[in-house]
């Protein structure tokens, strides 16, 4: 979890630069929104886990936009891809079982590895 926050963090220090012209694509766009919908999903199954978080994956998804300045329809596939995560699990799971402590283990494990990979391709 802390690698996860760890690379995340130099994920959004690395990707925030000079404004990019208005809904142009960026390389790693794909990317971040399967960030954004990870986010989402760890923000729904860490609650119902009872893991006291609070809003912590919520301000992380805050943080990536922010960071990253996207306007129009790049903020708004980031931001669907928040919800598309949150919503997708909470179809599926109303309480904590096994599953949803392998599905958060795995998504942690998966926005680790992309946060690393952006970073690693992207960072100056």
């Amino acid at each position: 979890m802390k690698r996860l926050l760890a690379a995340f963090l130099v994920v959004t220090a690395c990707l925030s630069g000079p404004a990019r012209a208005e809904d142009a694509a960026a390389p790693f766009d794909g990317d971040l929104q399967r960030l954004a919908e990870i986010l989402g999903t760890l923000h729904y199954l860490r609650g119902i886990c009872g893991s006291n978080e609070g809003a912590k994956w919520r301000n992380q998804m805050q943080a990536l936009i922010d960071a990253e300045t996207p306007s129009g329809d790049r903020r708004a596939r980031m931001v669907a891809g928040f919800n598309r995560g949150y919503n997708g699990f909470q179809q599926t799971y109303r309480t904590c079982t096994p599953a949803a402590v392998v599905a958060i283990r795995r998504y942690v494990e998966e926005g680790s590895k992309i946060a690393r990979d952006l970073t690693a391709r992207y960072a100056n």
